[in-house]
């Protein structure tokens, strides 16, 4: 699955923030990591302001912070804010048997994926994260993928 750039940075950004829920993290430190430009970023990050996964903090030392709760947000709460989540809309072919069993199978592979998402947190990513990082040495990490 391919997921547009505003839903990565919603989903790296909410990782970020719930690593340490009661920091203050400026936008401006997500973008340099994430190399994108800050006037993105808060596009997003006020979305996700106004869904109530964080909160902005304003004046000196002000930033964003995770208001949410990892244990129960999953990939598909943030994912269906930013992507259409619909079932595709299928063509004519599928009145043929062939196109018929193909819709069926691609519509099973939607479902799964669905269920998926909707199965995991935050908080299970950011075990992921946190084995990743024990896994890989300090010297070998390299900086995210540029978006």
């Amino acid at each position: 699955m391919k997921l547009r750039q505003n839903t990565l940075l919603a989903l790296y950004s909410l990782l970020e923030f719930a690593a340490d829920p009661q920091r203050q993290m400026p936008a401006s430190e997500i973008a340099q990591k994430y190399e994108v430009s800050p006037h993105h970023l808060a596009k997003v990050l006020a979305e996700l302001s106004r869904l109530g996964m964080v909160q902005s903090v304003r004046g000196v030392g002000g930033g964003y912070r995770f208001v949410g709760n990892a244990r129960r947000l999953t990939l598909m709460d943030v994912i269906s804010r930013f992507e259409d989540v619909l079932p595709v809309e299928r063509n004519h072919a599928e009145t043929t048997p062939a196109g018929q069993a193909l819709a069926s199978v691609l519509a099973e592979i939607d479902a799964i994926a669905m269920a998926s998402m909707s199965s995991i947190t935050l908080e299970t990513l950011l075990g992921i994260v946190k084995r990743q990082q024990a896994a890989t040495p300090l010297r070998r990490r390299s900086r995210p993928a540029k978006l």
